[in-house]
C-alpha cells in the first residue's frame, strides 16, 4: 500500500530554517505529482507548494513564495520542503500528499496523504 512518511519538523525560532522530508513507498514516485499542505490549530488545511513528477514545475502559495522551496529526489523516492525565514504564522502540522497526475493546489485532488509533522515557530 502507499505510504508517505514525513519527518524533519520541530521547534525553531522566527527567522530560522527547517527542511521537511517525505519518504514515499508503494507508488510509482516518478509518475506522481507531490504537494505540501499544512493545518494550523482551528484552521482548515491549506495548500503550501506542489511539484510535478519531473520536478520541472513548481507552484507556491503566496504566503510562502520566496521563503519555501519544494524539491524532489526521484532516485530516493523522497520529497522535500526547505523552509527559510520562518514566521510564527507558519506554525502548523505539515502534510505531504501524492497524486497520479499533474501537480495541483486543491487538497481534494490528492489521493494519498502522510500522517503529518509538527512545525512550531516561536517569536
Amino acid at each position: 500500500q502507499v505510504q508517505l512518511v514525513e519527518s524533519g519538523g520541530g521547534l525553531v525560532q522566527a527567522g530560522g530554517s527547517l527542511r521537511l522530508s517525505c519518504a514515499a513507498s508503494g507508488l510509482t514516485f516518478t509518475s506522481s505529482a507531490m504537494g505540501w499542505f499544512r493545518q494550523a490549530p482551528g484552521k482548515e488545511r491549506e495548500f503550501v507548494a506542489t511539484i510535478s513528477w519531473s520536478g520541472g514545475g513548481t507552484y507556491y502559495a503566496d504566503s510562502v513564495s520566496g521563503r519555501f522551496t519544494i524539491s524532489r529526489d526521484n532516485a530516493k523516492n523522497t520529497l522535500y520542503l526547505q523552509m527559510n525565514s520562518l514566521k510564527p504564522e507558519d506554525t502548523a502540522v505539515y502534510y505531504c500528499a501524492a497524486r497520479r497526475s499533474y501537480y495541483a493546489r486543491a487538497d481534494s485532488e490528492y489521493a494519498y496523504w502522510g500522517q503529518g509533522t509538527q512545525v512550531t515557530v516561536s517569536s
